[in-house]
């Protein structure tokens, strides 16, 4: 196995682009990377399958348009990572002239990002801790004069991630304060830590208490590998997470994890087209095979401004 890795720096010299731009593709799960101590790696294997990738798309891309020239209807999407939307965007690229262009930045920034008029859709799954609701609360007191709708995609399982046969016997938030365990965290503003946090607060816990709080990670197959390569012993994430690489899930709570459509003229047709998407039976068939979701509900329109 080659060892060798690359810092963002290095990232961004050998592709000729900004090293904000490696950070943004680290964020949006486009590129893996870990941490070594307080400083980003990648492999070397990575560094090529994303290459390999980069070029397949362009070819594809570059083929598309050369087919059809109309092919430039794009809707952006932003907010919390999920394997859904990653499936989502998948299938909207392969049945449709539309593009899904996803940027995963949790989801509380993924809700400004919507109101500032940034984006056309936000992925999300806020819980409100005084009224224990998902999401409406939050979007409420933020779209007043804007056209939304508030659109379920799923429910999914939140709960620990650790090795296979729990070695360290975590059941409960009280083990994570313990000094032989250690933890790997999701960033500020994403759904998961806010989710995290509440817990916290509710069973009087301090994030100083638990041994690796301040490692954060950007999505949850990033956080799962940190547990995969026994980086740490436990991260609060999703249970498909855990099952793509053969983990240990012991589930703590079930969410709501929906999508916000924000209407203007010019997204109007591309939206239609995307509602009806989701609501097929053969998108539904697509993703009802991925663990640790319930799909009950998929397509309902929760919420909507006029």
């Amino acid at each position: 196995m080659n060892d060798t890795t690359y810092t963002p720096d290095e990232i961004a010299k050998m592709f000729k682009i900004s090293k904000h731009t490696v950070y943004e593709l680290i964020k949006r799960g486009e590129l893996n990377a870990f941490k070594v101590g307080n400083k980003m790696r990648i492999n070397r294997e990575e560094v090529d399958r994303y290459k390999n990738s980069t070029q397949a798309y362009q070819t594809k891309t570059n083929q598309t348009l050369a087919s059809n020239p109309s092919y430039n209807s794009t809707i952006r999407l932003t907010g919390s990572h999920d394997f859904l939307v990653e499936q989502l965007t998948k299938y909207v690229s392969q049945h449709t002239d539309i593009q899904l262009q996803p940027t995963y930045i949790g989801s509380l920034e993924g809700l400004m990002m919507l109101y500032r008029g940034s984006a056309d859709v936000a992925a999300v799954h806020l819980l409100d801790p005084t009224s224990k609701e998902y999401n409406l609360p939050f979007i409420k007191q933020l779209f007043v004069h804007e056209r939304i709708s508030v659109i379920s995609l799923a429910s999914r399982k939140q709960g620990f991630i650790v090795a296979k046969g729990n070695p360290k016997k975590i059941i409960s938030f009280k083990e994570l304060t313990r000094k032989d365990v250690v933890f790997v965290n999701r960033q500020k503003g994403s759904g998961t830590r806010f989710l995290f946090d509440a817990f916290l607060a509710e069973q009087q816990i301090k994030p100083n208490e638990i041994n690796g709080y301040e490692n954060e990670e950007w999505n949850h197959l990033a956080t799962a590998s940190y547990i995969s390569r026994g980086s740490a012993d436990v991260g609060f994430g999703i249970e498909s997470a855990a099952k793509q690489l053969n983990l240990e899930f012991i589930p703590i709570t079930e969410e709501q994890f929906d999508l916000v459509f924000c209407w203007t003229d010019e997204n109007e047709k591309e939206l239609s087209h995307l509602y009806d998407l989701i609501c097929s039976e053969p998108f539904k068939s697509n993703i009802a095979t991925i663990p640790g979701y319930t799909l009950k509900g998929l397509g309902e329109i929760k919420y909507k401004t006029n």
